[in-house]
């Protein structure tokens, strides 16, 4: 097999400056809290979330290591029909309000419904669902967002556990 020896010799030129190292967050910056002002749209989806008694809800902020959107908001339901009335009254709460959502996924089975609005993501899950994937986990250098006291003031938002 013929190698193209200039892409050989671009990648070994010394004099090419070498990218940028990306720097890794420590464990006290990964779980840093963010505590800037949330968009309306996106409070308006927690509180929707909340009216429909959505789980242990969390919004990760990752504009500082994802370029495809900005923040994810992940939230659980304790069934199928929870999960999928938590989806529908986000949908239809911000339609409402003039944001309609680019792509909703996985509704049917309500395993994990994804609602995608472009610089936010929705993520519903069942109880099961959200253990298995962890997207807290997976995407642990984004900042935690500080939700709202008005929100945690109910207690919907909270595990069953707590």
């Amino acid at each position: 097999m013929k190698q193209n020896p200039t892409v050989k010799e671009k990648s070994l030129h010394p004099e090419t400056p070498a990218p940028p190292a990306r720097e890794k967050k420590g464990a006290e910056e990964a779980a840093a809290e963010s505590s800037e002002p949330l968009d309306e749209r996106i409070l308006s989806a927690l509180h929707a979330a909340s009216d429909k008694k959505a789980l242990d809800l969390v919004v990760l902020d990752l504009r500082s290591i994802a370029s495809f959107t900005d923040y994810f908001l992940i939230t659980s339901g304790a069934n199928t029909r929870q999960v999928q009335a938590i989806a529908d009254e986000i949908v239809e709460r911000l339609k409402k309000e003039g944001t309609r959502a680019l792509r909703v996924e996985g509704y049917r089975s309500a395993e994990w419904v994804l609602v995608d609005y472009g610089d936010f993501i929705v993520h519903v899950f069942d109880n099961k669902a959200r253990l298995f994937y962890d997207l807290e986990r997976l995407w642990r250098d984004a900042a935690r967002v500080t939700l709202p006291a008005d929100l945690l003031a109910g207690g919907s938002l909270r595990t069953e556990e707590s």
